[in-house]
């Protein structure tokens, strides 16, 4: 049986940040000295080097978290079949082109300097100076290309029929999956033990005023910013991110389930101070409405005959033909390079207008129904649009149906990558050297 050797995209970065802090300019000078082939795999090769590495960090790690590790033969054995399983993984998405460009890697690398409390410039130094920046470079660059081409690959796999999402919908993990969540923000005026009753009632008036402020119109960010800077009291704050109910703080659980959107409550009392929160966002649970746009578009992109500034010119030229009377389907049918909409006269349907590019939500959101834009522009060419109406509906069936969906293929992926890690392996060409 196939040992199990794929790890999350949070663990295997958290892994691989951690074993590149800890390299060393002397395993960097090892691996020059040990380059050679030690198994041929299908069209590529693993290195020795490649599995010293690998050996290296695996022991870094383990002796950092207190783990034990199998017998030095099991994890090599192990260690150098995990290298053959990304060497065949890595050949797969080169053959259907799956590349990450610079920025991309600039991007997760930065994020893993702020994990480890360092600025981009001030981890990229570091690595330069162990002699480890392009290594460390080529493995995110790896471990990226590894993760979306089993991503991919595997959720092609995975089916997920209706009646499993009814199952798991009627179930009381599904129930607990589908529950609504909350975002809020908060403001705490803390009280400690020490504190006299003139100072607790101080501290509640003056958490009454902020709340009241809140209440009045500004906004709790800005409240707290001002309070921050110079209030009466200090104030702090917990980013609870979203949560379901069941997960906030006792003291909000049952508030939050009557707020709606906006609403704010406090000064709420607590043994730590006077809290006072307010409901950002709220999604999921048995209510769920969407805002909705009907809108139609016309789209010229520039191409070999028509450059960017004709195109904007002669979609120009189309506006100024519908407000003189034309009719609009007739024309996008006619003249437009959207092929998604242009059988239905640039009709794009009812959609949210979330799902569009930004810059077609600015214009969109400042348009009346049956008003026609001015010509804009986006990555796909320029537009002239109009929306046919708006309206807010319940999606709470469908938003629960896509959490349902979400939650079995999370379940099955990891089940289905085994199987097709184990496919792969047992169809590939494997010679070991030495």
């Amino acid at each position: 049986m196939m040992k199990r050797h794929v790890f999350s995209k949070a663990l295997a970065l958290a892994l691989l940040t951690a074993s590149l802090l800890c390299l060393s300019p002397d395993l960097s000078a090892q691996r020059q000295l040990l380059d050679q082939v030690i198994a041929i795999v299908d069209e590529g090769v693993v290195l020795q080097s490649e599995l010293a590495q690998r050996l290296h960090d695996v022991r870094q790690a383990a002796a950092r978290n207190g783990q034990t590790l199998p017998s030095e033969r099991r994890l090599r054995d192990d260690i150098l079949e995990t290298l053959i399983l990304e060497s065949l993984q890595l050949q797969f998405a080169e053959r259907v082109s799956i590349r990450f460009d610079d920025d991309t890697l600039n991007r997760v690398m930065a994020s893993m300097a702020a994990n480890n409390g360092m600025s981009f410039e001030q981890y990229v130094g570091m690595l330069e100076d162990q002699g480890a920046y392009l290594f460390t470079r080529e493995q995110v660059r790896r471990q990226l290309t590894i993760q979306e081409l089993q991503r991919g690959i595997v959720n092609r796999r995975i089916t997920i029929t209706d009646q499993e999402i009814d199952n798991f919908l009627n179930s009381e993990s599904g129930r607990e999956v589908t529950a609504a969540e909350y975002l809020l923000d908060h403001i705490l005026v803390a009280r400690s033990e020490s504190d006299d009753a003139g100072t607790v009632a101080a501290k509640r008036s003056y958490a009454a005023e902020l709340a009241a402020r809140i209440k009045d119109g500004e906004g709790l960010f800005q409240v707290r910013n001002q309070a921050r800077a110079g209030g009466a009291f200090p104030v702090t704050s917990t980013d609870f991110g979203w949560r379901k109910a069941e997960d906030l703080p006792r003291l909000f659980a049952g508030l939050v389930e009557g707020m709606e959107v906006g609403d704010m409550d406090g000064p709420i009392e607590a043994p730590n101070g006077f809290h006072v929160i307010q409901l950002v966002n709220r999604r999921g649970g048995t209510e769920q409405m969407m805002d909705q746009t009907n809108l139609r578009h016309i789209m010229l992109s520039p191409n070999e005959i028509r450059d960017d500034e004709q195109s904007r010119a002669e979609i120009e030229v189309l506006r100024r033909r519908i407000l003189d009377g034309e009719n609009f389907g007739t024309i996008a049918r006619q003249h437009s390079d959207d092929d998604t909409s242009v059988v239905a006269g640039g009709d794009l349907d009812w959609l949210s207008e979330q799902s569009l590019p930004q810059a077609m939500q600015e214009v969109i959101g400042g348009l009346e129904v049956g008003e026609v834009s001015e010509p804009f522009r986006t990555d796909g060419g320029w537009h002239i649009a109009e929306v046919l109406g708006r309206r807010v509906t319940d999606m709470s069936t469908q938003y629960a149906r896509s959490q349902a969906e979400a939650a079995l293929r999370e379940r099955k992926f990891d089940l289905e990558l085994q199987n097709w890690l184990i496919e792969i392996r047992e169809e590939a060409f494997v010679e070991y050297v030495n």
